[in-house]
Formats: C-alpha cells, sequence, structure tokens
C-alpha cells in the first residue's frame, strides 16, 4: 500500500482493510458507510471521483452494498467500499447522490432488485421493473410465482411511472410528489421509435422547442440475466455475456473468461492471448461503424449508414469463417478460444486493414466535413471533464471530453501490453468530438492489429480446463474496454460450480444519464442526434 492510501484509509473510522491484487476491500459499519464515503470522495490527498458501480448484496441473514470506487487520475486502483444491514424489513443505507452524479441510477437499482432503501434520495422509483411489481428478484427468497407477478395486460400508467413513491407512514397523508410540475408539456420518445437504438422510453419536458427535462424509463426487454446467472454453470453464463451489448459481444464475453480464469489460476496460452486481443478490435471497429453510420442516419444522411454497413459487413465475414457465428461470433472461451483460427484468417484481417484504412478516408470525405453535419454537431450537447468523471462516462464519450480512462492503457489485458497505440483524446467535449473520435479510434484498432496478425504466437489455443469449474470462495473483478467503455464483471463465489452473485456494469446505463445532462436547454430536433453521440446499447442497460 502507498503512503497516499495509507493516509486516506488512516481516516476512516473502524474500519476492516484488505489487499489482493491492488484491490483494496474496506468493510465499514451501516453508520459510518456514509463518512467513509464523504473520506475517499473529498480529500486532498487521492480523489476517488470516479464510482464505477454499487453492487447489491443478499447474504440470507443480512443485506449489504459494496461501491466500486477509483481515482480518475489512477485507474488502477480499484477500491470496494462494503457495508451490511441485519435489517431485512426495512434495509437501509444513507444515500451518495450529492457524492457522484452517477449514483441516482445506481442507487435505484439496488433498491429495485434488493428493496434497500437509500436515505436522502426521495426518488426510489424502480428503474427496470414496473412500479406495481411485488417483490426484490434478487433477493435469495424471492417468490418467483406468476400467480404473485402474472403477465400484465394493460400498460403502464404514466402516473405511476412519475409519481416518487411514498416509502414512510408518516408521509401517506402528504401531496405525492412528481418528476414533472402540473404545467409541464410532456411528450413520450419512444419505447418504439426507432432513433432511440432499442427499446428505450424518455418522457420529455419541453418549453416551445426545447428541453427543459429528460426522465429515462428503462426495463421493456430486461431479461433478468444477473439472477439467471446464480442458476448458471460459469461457462453458461458466456452465452450470456454475448447478449448484453450485442456489438461488444466477444469483448464482454473477454471479460467473463478473464474473471473466471483469474479465479482458477489459469494460465491462458499466448496464441489464444494474441487471437482474442485481435478478435477484440475487430468487433471494436464493428461496433464504431455502425455507431458512425447510425448516428449520421438519425442526421438524415442515409449513404453514410450503407458505408458504414458495408464495411463492418467484411468484419462480419472474417467472424463467420473462423468464429462460426457473426453478431454473435461466440469464440472466446475459458481458457482460451473455442477452436483455432481458420487457415485464411490472417490473410483476410491483413486484406481488410488497407481497406479501412481507404474507407476512412472516404466517410470523412462524406460526412464529417459536411457544412451541414458540423453545423448540427459544433457547439452542442457539451460534457466537461469533471461531469464525465462523475456520471462515470468512460470510453469514447470520456475520452472526448478529455478523460484519459482506456483500460487498454491503464489496466492491460490480453496481448495489449505487447502493442504500441495511442489513447486519443480530444478537449471540447462536444457533439463532434463525440462524433469524431470513434473514427480516429478504428485507425488505432487497424494499429492494434497490424502489430499482431503476423506475431501470433504457435501453440495451444486453448488450456486444459475440469469438465466441472468451481471458484474458490471470494470476489473476483475483470474490467475491459468495450466498444462504449468500462464494462467490468464482478463474481461473488461461495465454492460453488455456480456463481453466488454476478453483476455487470453497464456503461450504456451512463451513457443514458448523460443524455440525462447534456440535454437540457438544446432544441428537440437535437435529441435524437445526442442519443447517437452517445452511442448507447439498450439491452447492454436492460440485463
Amino acid at each position: 500500500m502507498n503512503n497516499k492510501l495509507e493516509q486516506i484509509f488512516s481516516q476512516i473510522p473502524s474500519a476492516e482493510i484488505s489487499n489482493k491484487e491492488n484491490i483494496y476491500t474496506i468493510y465499514v459499519s451501516k453508520e459510518n458507510l456514509r463518512r467513509s464515503a464523504e473520506i475517499l470522495r473529498n480529500n486532498d490527498i487521492l480523489d476517488f471521483d470516479f464510482l464505477r458501480d454499487i453492487i447489491g448484496m443478499d447474504y440470507t441473514d443480512s443485506f449489504g452494498v459494496t461501491y466500486n470506487l477509483s481515482p480518475s487520475d489512477d485507474l488502477t486502483i480499484i477500491v470496494l467500499l462494503k457495508s451490511t444491514t441485519t435489517d431485512r424489513e426495512k434495509p437501509a443505507f444513507d444515500t451518495v447522490i450529492d457524492l457522484w452524479e452517477s449514483a441516482p441510477f445506481y442507487e435505484r437499482e439496488v433498491h429495485d432488485f434488493f428493496g434497500i432503501r437509500f436515505l436522502g434520495n426521495e426518488d426510489m422509483r424502480r428503474i427496470f421493473l414496473r412500479q406495481d411489481w411485488r417483490g426484490y428478484p434478487l433477493r435469495k427468497d424471492y417468490d418467483n410465482s406468476p400467480i404473485i407477478n402474472p403477465v400484465p395486460k394493460d400498460n403502464e400508467n404514466l402516473d405511476d411511472m412519475e409519481n416518487l413513491p411514498v416509502l414512510d407512514l408518516e408521509d401517506l397523508g402528504k401531496p405525492k410528489k412528481s418528476v414533472f410540475d402540473k404545467d409541464e408539456y410532456v411528450v413520450n420518445f419512444g419505447p418504439q421509435h426507432p432513433a432511440t437504438h432499442g427499446v428505450l422510453h424518455l418522457r420529455i419536458s419541453l418549453d416551445g422547442e426545447t428541453v427543459k427535462k429528460v426522465d429515462p424509463n428503462f426495463g421493456y426487454i430486461h431479461r433478468g440475466i444477473e439472477k439467471m446467472c446464480e442458476a448458471y454453470t460459469y461457462p453458461q453464463i458466456l452465452h450470456l455475456a454475448d447478449r448484453l451489448d450485442y456489438l461488444s459481444g466477444s469483448i464482454n464475453r473477454h471479460a467473463v473468461c478473464m474473471a473466471v480464469e483469474k479465479g482458477l489460476e489459469l494460465e491462458v496460452p499466448q496464441r489464444a492471448q494474441y487471437v482474442r486481443t485481435i478478435i477484440d478490435e475487430l468487433t471494436r471497429i464493428a461496433s464504431h461503424l455502425l455507431g458512425w453510420g447510425a448516428m449520421a442516419l438519425d442526421m438524415g444522411a442515409i449513404t453514410a449508414f450503407v458505408y458504414g454497413m458495408r464495411d463492418r459487413e467484411k468484419i462480419m465475414d472474417i467472424f463467420e469463417q473462423t468464429c462460426g457465428g457473426r453478431l454473435m461470433a461466440n469464440y472466446a472461451v475459458i481458457g482460451g478460444l473455442m477452436a483455432d483460427i481458420h487457415p485464411e484468417f490472417q490473410k483476410k484481417v491483413k486484406e481488410f486493414i488497407p481497406y479501412m484504412r481507404k474507407m476512412l478516408k472516404e466517410h470523412h470525405i462524406l460526412f464529417t466535413g459536411n457544412p451541414i453535419a458540423r453545423g448540427r454537431m459544433d457547439g452542442v450537447g457539451y460534457l466537461s471533464r469533471e461531469q464525465a468523471i462523475s456520471i462515470g462516462a468512460t470510453g469514447p464519450v470520456g475520452r472526448s471530453s478529455g478523460w484519459s480512462c482506456d483500460l487498454r492503457k491503464h489496466a492491460p489485458y490480453a496481448a495489449y501490453d505487447k502493442v504500441n497505440f495511442t489513447e486519443l483524446l480530444r478537449t471540447d467535449g462536444m457533439t463532434f468530438d463525440r462524433y469524431h473520435i470513434r473514427l480516429d479510434e478504428i485507425e488505432e484498432s487497424l494499429k492494434i492489429i497490424e502489430q499482431l496478425i503476423d506475431n501470433i504466437p504457435e501453440g495451444d489455443y486453448c488450456a486444459k480446463t475440469k469438465a466441472v469449474i468451481k471458484l474458490p470462495e471470494g470476489d473476483y473483478i475483470q474490467r475491459v474496454e468495450n466498444a462504449r467503455g468500462d464494462f467490468s464483471v464482478y463474481i461473488n463465489s461461495r465454492g460453488d460450480k455456480f456463481p453466488y452473485r454476478v453483476k455487470f456494469r453497464s456503461p450504456s446505463m451512463v451513457l443514458v444519464n448523460v443524455l440525462k445532462h447534456i440535454t437540457p436547454g438544446t432544441k428537440i430536433s437535437d435529441l435524437i442526434m445526442l442519443g447517437g453521440s452517445l452511442d448507447y446499447v439498450i439491452p447492454c442497460i436492460d440485463r
């Protein structure tokens, strides 16, 4: 432990502290949780200004919360701030919404699935499930009987979606508080709208054509994946990870593999490490091409979308030949790869690199320099570096605001420590910066692939594993840089073949939170463009 951390941790009252692989676990009592969070967030030594996630836990005899924190200037450090309560009737902890702007969504998520309240946060609406849902699905004693929660025949009442719930008996007689004032003009955007990039429902308050407030509503395609993981073996969970952010499926799957391999202390062959990295970067390019084309289409440029899909198709062909799948490649497995690369894999990839470089120039000529497009994007949707960190906006969105947050650089994994590439940063934090940085990152991905494709080591493509995989008891965390930012996997194991708890950190949910912050004051006509610049994927949110 370095001196800075020692100085900070010494201020935390009555804390139990442990360290494993630069992950510091701090356990404090419920009464000291708020004070401990304040010390980590507000100090002059090392500011833990990045709240990566809040993880709810049901230990059967108690409920717990885990705050996954890092300082934005040193992402190699992870702190897990933990606390528990034995009150199973009315579990509650103090809120931290005034410390991190990412906290409101995270606290609502924990409340939705565990019934844990956060005192001081008035907005304890369910964030994924209907407001009339009975029970809390991630509790170990949850009753999933369809008699208790039958399939609803009617749409949810809009007033129920907007009214803040009454949680205390003393508030029963008081007027209900609402997200919107009675005299506000509110319109629905989605959930069935092609420009929401998925089934996303936005309730938008307008003053003429100017947006005043945005209230996102999730859960329309929620599948309960984290609950399903508790009944799946570790190899089976891989197929669920593919189907979160389907445009980063291979990268997400890679993260789960590495989390399990870390627990098993399994050494993955170098051949698999190189190929995994190449597949990840091809996945990133394909995602950025679709994101670029979709954003251009949102602004009326049909040709750009067609060009983006045309170039992406070449990557899909490479995947199909080697992996057997296209959108869902299903290639990485625990220990390495499902099968060795196709004999033409290297040839096809090397042909794609100069082709894509040529097409990048074409994309810039077609749309980047278009004066109408520039007029729409310049000076709109400002996100400062400080706000990006507080909201937790990683990936291209964070880097377009000047935050160095690329995990391939800060916490290298697979073969990223064997290649030279540049973490691209832009400082203006506008819509045009978010648009441009994805095209720039395609070139950096091509550089990474170019350095690896002719240097794939010979040898095994997969390490041997037992037929039944059991992780030792403990917590396991793995972070990867997917196409939208920090995708993290948290596994709590009790030593069984099934995990006790799995939590996926969704970078896309954070990006919708960004939309909520940057949209007020802009025109309603810019809303779709702003969403396109953030490039969120809704199934990643609706886990």
